[in-house]
């Protein structure tokens, strides 16, 4: 059997998800990241996106932002909010599409261009949606 890496997935109402996993992939304000087996530590935050899990099986949520840290062969998700990926549905999405362009009113000038962001991410799902 291959090394593996503890996951866990938590947000403020749960935790949805602990496992062993080959890889996790993550959607980091940068850019996705895979982390495996002795990566370096990392700590990133996140921009919505999904979260996949692979080893035996592959296991993919869907969270709305936060923070993962990889460390000691293992990998935390502390989401803002998560569900696992079948409870996401396009009008879920498109429900958050128009509050994130309601809130871009109500933006200061300094936070623009986060929010810009992430509703550019958000729509940016909405192709992905089956």
């Amino acid at each position: 059997m291959a090394d593996m890496l503890t996951f866990e997935l938590v947000s403020p109402e749960r935790k949805l998800a602990s496992a062993e996993a080959e890889a996790v992939t993550i959607p980091g304000m940068e850019g996705d990241l895979t982390a495996m087996v002795d990566h370096a530590p990392f700590l990133t935050t996140l921009r919505p996106g999904y979260v996949v899990v692979s080893g035996g099986s592959e296991a993919k949520y869907f969270v709305t932002g936060g923070f993962a840290e990889i460390s000691d062969n293992t990998v935390s998700v502390l989401a803002e909010e998560a569900f696992e990926a079948s409870e996401i549905s396009s009008d879920w999405l498109n429900g958050r599409i128009a509050e994130a362009e309601e809130a871009m009113s109500d933006v200061s000038a300094d936070r623009m261009q986060a929010a810009t962001q992430r509703l550019n991410d958000l729509k940016a799902l909405a192709g992905q949606i089956a």
